[in-house]
């Protein structure tokens, strides 16, 4: 809070100052972004919001109409989008590219506004926008009418939890403020929209340019009797359903400077919390009461949503990062199996079976998609069969996690109900999930504990259980280097045995095909047999082309520390070719076979493989036996 000294100033100003600087504190902050097609105007009615109340500096608006002369699209007026539009590339190509942020005021309430990008491959850019705003302005050219972008831009809105709605019908100048074509537009997005769960659709006719109904009412439109935007903005709640949400309390951090103080510090994601209340541990279900509630300003008597507090409690109960203080009535979920909508933001697919990371408000855990229900056209809303997700693509997916976490459904908490996935190897943000439910059969199925463990089973065979994941190209000698490098550790009275690609499509994998997504589920499937398997306390050797990095890095994560050994049987792409021995490489080349690895599918190598095998001028008696002593040495066998 600002303090002021008033030692110098008269007694009225000082009053005077510290009711102005209560009013300013004491408003009320609403969040919201604009959003829809390309050159729709939204940069331009930020930029008309800002100068119209009055935000602009002098030097800015100086610098602004320098701009306007070498970067303007307005001929000798001031192109307001240009007080938007930050980046150098924006300006060159009179576009929005990244979400700009902007804070402005009046005396009624305090405004932070996203702009966001109206091209397609920039819908990552504006589901981040959407995902901290209250409302959405979907802007509409009203020569244009409503467009792809604007009906995927209105899903990810009402997916992302938005529920109140601006329609604004921009540039309705360069139609002779019409109204019916106002009319025309209105009646067509709330067809469409009728369906996605908003509580407010406000439709305005303006133009951001001239500042028509912007922040007053024009007289050019004498048949619209509805608000200005400004007027809407400062008027709207937004905050009844924020009143009504349960208390939670993601912990970020255990904050334990000395023995007598152990808190957990935190931003309370919804609802209240008081002295004396009674909360619960949302993972363990541990009861406690709150002792102190700390605080940058001191300790507080009660904290509300979007304050940053530390918790104190009256017992010295286990609560780490990760999980959550939460109200005993009112208790998230926590399970290991969800049900998402997921927005897809990369340029490669979302796949069935490959593993991601799944990062909540302050959790982390592998997981992966176990299931693809169902794309959604976001032209019709039709539930469309998939195998994949691809760029900017909406679906619905089931998700399998390594470890329960604490959720609750997006409808009821946008902070506790959403998460991003990560992709393991680029650390690259893939995608958006917004919850729907847990999976039931989640908290019905138990890991069975069995009396005999995986040591005591490899003790009785006198050896150390591992996976030997032999991966290269097709041709390049790896089930020829495993079957030899059996025979040997069978030879020593190891117990050992062999999962080879072509037996296994014979049988557990005879329904997969050749895509990129079979080919991922095709190593799941395997990657789970070979972990039975090593629980047995066997050696196992997998001989598969595994392509892909991320789905050899979630075999090795399945298995436990040092089970997992990559072998990278390293032969050219030439050599293979000429070696052909099941004259694949000649069909492929020739494009009778699809999806082959090497030729119109990639084979991404080893970065760092446990043995890297060349084989060029090496026979594969030699590599087996190369393979056997890096074994030996290492107490496999």
């Amino acid at each position: 809070m600002l303090k002021v000294d008033d030692s110098t100033l008269p007694e009225i100003e000082a009053a005077d100052i510290r009711t102005y600087l209560a009013t300013q504190e004491n408003k009320t902050l609403l969040r919201f972004l604009t959003c829809g097609s390309v050159d729709d105007g939204k940069s331009t009615l930020i930029g008309r919001l800002l100068f119209d109340t009055k935000l602009i500096f002098e030097d800015q608006l100086s610098a602004l109409e320098q701009d306007s002369r070498k970067h303007g699209t307005t001929g000798e007026d001031i192109d307001l989008a240009l007080l938007v539009d930050g980046l150098e590339a924006e300006r060159q190509q009179g576009i929005t590219i990244d979400v700009a942020y902007r804070f402005f005021s009046t005396p009624r309430r305090k405004f932070i506004v996203a702009d966001t990008p109206g091209h397609e491959q920039y819908t990552r850019n504006m589901a981040t926008g959407a995902s901290t705003a209250d409302l959405a302005i979907v802007l509409v050219d009203a020569r244009q009418g409503i467009l792809r972008q604007t009906r995927r831009h209105s899903m990810i809105a009402s997916l992302l939890g938005i529920r109140h709605i601006v329609l604004a019908v921009n540039k309705i100048d360069l139609v002779d403020f019409d109204e019916e074509i106002f009319n025309g537009i209105v009646a067509d997005y709330e067809s469409f929209a009728k369906d996605l769960g908003f509580t407010s659709i406000v439709p305005i006719p303006m133009s951001a340019r001239y500042g028509d109904n912007v922040t007053r009412t024009s007289d050019k439109t004498p048949w619209y009797s509805g608000p200005s935007l400004l007027d809407h903005l400062e008027t709207v709640d937004v905050e009844a359903e924020a009143r009504e949400r349960p208390f939670r309390f993601p912990v970020q951090y255990v904050n334990r400077p000395n023995l007598d103080f152990r808190g957990f510090a935190g931003t309370v994601a919804s609802g209240t919390v008081a002295v004396g209340d009674d909360v619960v541990v949302a993972k363990s279900g541990k009861r406690s009461r709150v002792k102190q509630i700390a605080s940058h300003g001191g300790d507080k008597e009660r904290a509300v949503e979007g304050e940053a507090v530390t918790l104190l409690l009256e017992d010295e109960i286990e609560v780490s990062r990760g999980n959550m203080l939460v109200a005993p009535e009112a208790r998230p979920h926590v399970a290991d199996q969800l049900a998402a909508n997921v927005v897809w933001f990369d340029e490669h697919p979302l796949l069935p079976g490959r593993m991601y990371l799944l990062r909540t408000e302050t959790d982390e855990v592998n997981a992966t998609v176990s299931h693809l229900k169902h794309r959604i056209n976001i032209n019709n809303f039709a539930h469309e069969a998939a195998k994949c997700l691809d760029l900017n693509e909406v679906g619905v997916c089931n998700f399998s996690l390594q470890a329960p976490i604490a959720f609750d459904a997006f409808q009821d908490d946008r902070t506790t109900g959403a998460f991003v996935l990560i992709d393991r190897l680029t650390n690259a943000t893939v995608g958006a999930g917004m919850i729907l439910y847990p999976l039931r059969r989640a908290a019905n199925i138990h890991w069975q504990a069995l009396d005999v463990s995986k040591s005591s089973r490899a003790e009785l065979k006198h050896q150390k259980p591992a996976v030997l994941w032999f991966t290269g190209l097709s041709g390049s000698g790896k089930s020829t280097v495993a079957n030899l490098l059996e025979k040997k550790l069978h030879a020593a009275g190891r117990h050992t045995y062999i999962l080879d690609g072509d037996n296994v499509r014979h049988g557990l994998n005879r329904d997969l095909g050749f895509t990129e997504e079979d080919r991922v589920e095709n190593i799941r499937r395997v990657a789970e047999v070979a972990r039975l398997m090593a629980e047995a306390g066997l050696i196992v050797l997998v001989s598969f082309i595994s392509p892909f990095r991320a789905e050899r890095r979630m075999a090795r994560d399945l298995m436990a520390q040092g089970e997992f050994v990559e072998v990278f049987v390293d032969t050219p792409f030439e050599e293979c070719a000429r070696r052909d021995p099941k004259g694949l490489y000649a069909r492929a080349l020739k494009g009778e076979i699809k999806n082959f690895t090497g030729v119109d599918s990639p084979y991404e190598e080893p970065e760092r493989a446990d043995v890297h095998l060349k084989t060029v001028g090496r026979a594969p008696e030699d590599l087996a036996d190369e393979l056997e002593t890096w074994m030996r040495e290492r107490g496999y066998c």
